[in-house]
């Protein structure tokens, strides 16, 4: 039997050195501290005890011993957040220092269903005593969380925020120009059809040159339908080409609209999370329900 760097172990004690015996439900293990040589028995809690924490346990009890892992029966060392149930469930070698004990847990038997049940229940009570007892630390530790992600992430969009409002600033400002144009042609349009009527021509001569205009109008709003999927409507064709004026501004400016909007985002959950954690209540609700509520 070699560890995990491949070094020997000095010896391979049997199994009796190392006893597991069930009292009143619960694993007793004894073993054989290194340094006194004396029997010494560790009364177990497998469904909250990890072996992590029973290594633990024996060190504390022993200073002498430097090391104290556990191993698979084919040499994979076993994590210390294992749960002590899961471990008891099959052979395993406890390693102490330079000795290896191989350990053969006692089979349990079946449980009935009832009985099975029953166990289930109580864990799930303990579960939600554990739960309770520990929530109030949890929301500290989750809301200080919360509230760094928070300064981090308003650390983040205010240089965003700040160059979206110039680009904005400079878009509106195009738009407003491009409609105030718009009417200036309108204007000038009327004012030459009516010149050209009373001054130059008679209507006669005009009418057919009106005629075409409306109809090419209408050829212009029929392609900007065809092109857009949409009316040509003024307030949704205005937001259109503002939209326009501020994709290309961020282009040319090097404003990430995609990183933006996920910075948004992620202001935005953390904001609600935060909300309902405030707010215990709502801590079990669905994020639909409590939008209904809202």
């Amino acid at each position: 039997w070699r560890g995990r760097e491949g070094a020997p172990y000095s010896a391979l004690v049997p199994s009796d050195e190392v006893t597991i015996n069930y009292r009143h439900g619960l694993p007793v293990i004894t073993l054989t501290l290194p340094t006194r040589r004396e029997r010494c028995q560790f009364t177990v809690k497998p469904v909250v005890t990890t072996v992590g924490a029973f290594l633990q346990d024996v060190q504390r009890e022993d200073k002498g011993i430097e090391r104290a892992e556990v191993f698979a029966t084919d040499g994979s060392k076993v994590s210390d957040a294992t749960l002590m149930e899961v471990l008891l469930m099959n052979d395993f070698k406890l390693v102490i220092n330079n000795t290896a004990y191989s350990v053969s847990p006692p089979v349990k038997d079946k449980l009935s269903s009832e009985h099975a049940t029953e166990m289930e229940d109580i864990k799930s009570l303990v579960h939600r005593l554990f739960v309770a007892l520990h929530l109030e630390d949890h929301q500290i530790r989750k809301e200080r969380e919360l509230l760094q992600k928070l300064d981090h992430l308003k650390g983040e969009l205010l240089p965003l925020e700040q160059m979206k409002a110039r680009i904005m600033h400079s878009a509106d400002a195009k738009t407003s120009r491009l409609l105030w144009v718009g009417l200036a042609l309108m204007s000038t349009q009327g004012g030459a059809l009516a010149w050209l009527t009373w001054w130059v021509y008679s209507w006669d001569i005009m009418e057919p040159v009106t005629y075409f205009i409306t109809y090419g109008s209408a050829m212009a709003f029929y392609a900007y339908f065809v092109l857009t999927k949409q009316d040509y409507i003024y307030p949704l064709a205005k937001d259109r080409q503002f939209l326009h004026y501020f994709y290309r501004k961020s282009k040319n400016q090097h404003f990430n609209v995609e990183r933006y909007n996920k910075l948004k985002d992620d202001l935005a959950e953390a904001e609600e999370s935060l909300r309902r954690l405030r707010q215990p209540l709502r801590l079990r609700l669905p994020i639909q329900e409590i939008s209904d509520k809202d």
